[in-house]
């Protein structure tokens, strides 16, 4: 008998899957990434999954879905969570995926972490019901973490998986993982503040900002949120403007054609990318912002650089810099 387990990587996830290993069921662990995912090495896996599965001894499929999943932001049927996570629609399009993989792969099941009255929004009674019946697999969901508390399964009603071996946790309060970690020798488990941008109040402000200005974004504009200064100029126009060397580098690896950069001249500062239709004044407004960040902050005028990418043209233009009063209009705060 084969089951998959959706695998985050997280305590939960993980005791799920080492409570069904232990009643000799077959597993394969999945991991789904999104461009919002915060548990990854460089967008190329989830570490915390890779970990889990090495001390769980079972395969792990990585399938990265941003592509897909930014539908899924824009436009939610069940509406977003207390940011802009649509925590509903994300589990069921995960789970949808999942089942596609579970009927090519031989699985006859599902497990998940998922604890009851643990999230407010996707891991209520009424939500865990209507994601089922949504994703299609209604009574082919067992969590064996709060599975006493649950309706009977598929797989517990046919003798596949003994009940009486599943758990009864509830709740928020992580007690009772902790003490199941250390009868099961398990350490070292990330932390349980979750692993999506999508949480977060300040990328969420961002967010929601790009989809009100630019509701056909793409993956690229999202990896821009990641990280700078934000500054909305216009409607069609917006800044981004390094903190560091190292978002210095990104924001150059990330523009494309049609950007503008704007660098400081002799003296230190970021490097910043104006994207979108922006006008002169609006132009100029970016070149003192940039300004604005550089170590010759004080000066009365200074010359900025600014070339369209994929263009070999570089112009400059000298400008003052903006005081911190001004620098806060059109910010997009973190």
């Amino acid at each position: 008998m084969k089951a998959i387990a959706l695998l985050s990587g997280g305590l939960d996830s993980t005791l799920a899957a080492r409570l069904i290993l232990d009643q000799g069921i077959e597993l394969e662990a999945l991991n789904f990434m999104t461009v919002f995912c915060t548990c990854t090495n460089r967008g190329a896996t989830c570490l915390a999954s890779q970990k889990a599965v090495e001390i769980l001894g079972i395969p792990l499929r990585v399938f990265n879905v941003s592509e897909e999943y930014l539908n899924v932001v824009r436009n939610p049927k069940h509406g977003y969570g207390s940011n802009m996570n649509p925590c509903i629609d994300c589990r069921i399009f995960m789970l949808k995926k999942a089942k596609a993989y579970m009927e090519e792969s031989g699985g006859s099941f599902i497990i998940t972490g998922e604890v009851l009255g643990q999230r407010p929004m996707s891991q209520r009674r009424d939500a865990m019901r209507l994601i089922e019946k949504e994703a299609g697999l209604e009574g082919l969901i067992l969590r064996p973490l709060s599975a006493q508390f649950l309706p009977v399964t598929l797989p517990e009603r046919e003798g596949w998986v003994d009940r009486e071996k599943l758990l009864n946790i509830q709740g928020r309060s992580r007690k009772p993982q902790m003490k199941l970690a250390e009868q099961f020798n398990i350490h070292d488990y990330p932390c349980p503040a979750g692993g999506c941008l999508l949480t977060d109040p300040g990328f969420a402000r961002r967010i929601r900002d790009l989809m009100e200005h630019q509701y056909d974004f793409s993956l690229n504009d999202v990896h821009l949120l990641k990280f700078g200064r934000h500054f909305r100029l216009s409607p069609t126009a917006k800044l981004v403007v390094g903190r560091n060397e190292e978002e210095n580098q990104k924001i150059e690896t990330f523009s494309q054609a049609g950007d503008v950069l704007l660098k400081t001249v002799r003296y230190p500062g970021p490097v910043s990318l104006l994207r979108g239709e922006a006008d002169e004044t609006e132009r100029e407004r970016a070149a003192s912002i940039t300004a604005r960040y550089s170590k010759a902050k004080g000066m009365e005028k200074m010359e900025v650089h600014y070339q369209k990418v994929e263009r070999e043209e570089e112009k400059s233009i000298f400008v003052s810099p903006l005081s911190e009063a001004e620098i806060q209009r059109g910010r997009i705060f973190e």
